[in-house]
């Protein structure tokens, strides 16, 4: 594994030499610290999505202020997430200054859909004006109640905005089974339409399906990849990879190598960095 090195700071005086020659992981796991690095071990491939510090969001921590910490664990793409903004029109522009100060790609996961009984969302278009006003490459929107009817000439005007579009598999019987992402896939497909699909990893457990077979069924739709573990108790629920039950390297085997993100609740860092170790020498 590359090793890392540091600018030692003022709080690193009594460190010992040792520590701070051992890899990222390592010195944050023995010291507790995050200190500026002057290489990085890095696969622009890895996203961090902001559902791993929900916990910072709730405690007031605002988005614009993670990009900073999600460069010094590492990453070079982030997953803002809309729900938590707290003034919308005040922090967009100070996102993407943040974001092109830091040269950090944005992804965009708006929790709305796109057919709503079966006609499109009329908000879609506001979505895709504010990941403009803040540089975002791709946004996420679940399907929503897709009746059949594409309305295909409004979602190619949406397109043209040249933002990437793409639909996850969310947690509903509605638009979260491996029918309802088929169905509305090939349906986008046989129109030629450049909708892609990101592929959630954990929430096939949610609607009672097998993440395995999912992949086997849908991997030539997918573009992006949220990659969380699943622990089944009295109820799903999203914990770290190699924690729960899901046979995540065996899913990975099989879709293609698209940009992965890591999503799913934590206080702690050493678990972001953890995961992010495992994603790496699982697609190098």
């Amino acid at each position: 594994m590359m090793l890392v090195f540091f600018i030692v700071k003022n709080v690193f005086r009594n460190v010992s030499v040792d520590i701070l020659r051992k890899p990222v992981y390592y010195i944050f796991k023995e010291t507790g610290f995050l200190i500026e690095r002057t290489d990085y071990m890095r696969d622009e491939r890895l996203v961090l999505n902001f559902l791993v510090f929900a916990n910072e969001i709730e405690n007031g921590v605002l988005q614009e202020d993670l990009l900073r910490q999600s460069v010094d664990l590492g990453f070079t793409n982030v997953e803002i997430r809309r729900e938590y903004f707290k003034d919308l029109t005040k922090e967009m522009p100070v996102i993407q200054k943040e974001a092109n100060r830091l040269n950090l790609g944005l992804f965009y996961s708006v929790p709305d859909e796109i057919y709503i009984d079966g006609t499109l969302n009329p908000k879609l278009n506001q979505y895709l004006a504010e990941a403009k006003k803040m540089g975002v490459k791709h946004i996420k929107w679940n399907i929503g109640n897709f009746t059949g009817e594409l309305h295909a000439a409004q979602l190619r005007k949406l397109l043209e905005q040249g933002i990437a579009i793409s639909i996850e598999n969310d947690q509903t019987q509605t638009s979260g089974t491996i029918a309802a992402i088929k169905t509305f896939m090939k349906a986008v497909k046989k129109e030629r339409i450049d909708i892609g699909y990101v592929y959630d990893l954990g929430n096939w457990r949610f609607v009672g399906e097998d993440e395995q077979q999912a992949a086997e069924i849908l991997k030539e739709y997918v573009r992006y990849i949220h990659v969380k573990d699943v622990l089944e108790k009295s109820a799903p629920l999203a914990i770290g990879l190699d924690r729960g039950e899901i046979d995540w390297r065996k899913v990975l085997a099989v879709l293609p190598k698209s940009p992965i993100a890591i999503e799913y609740p934590t206080t702690s860092k050493v678990q972001i960095l953890e995961a992010k170790k495992l994603l790496e020498e699982e697609i190098s």
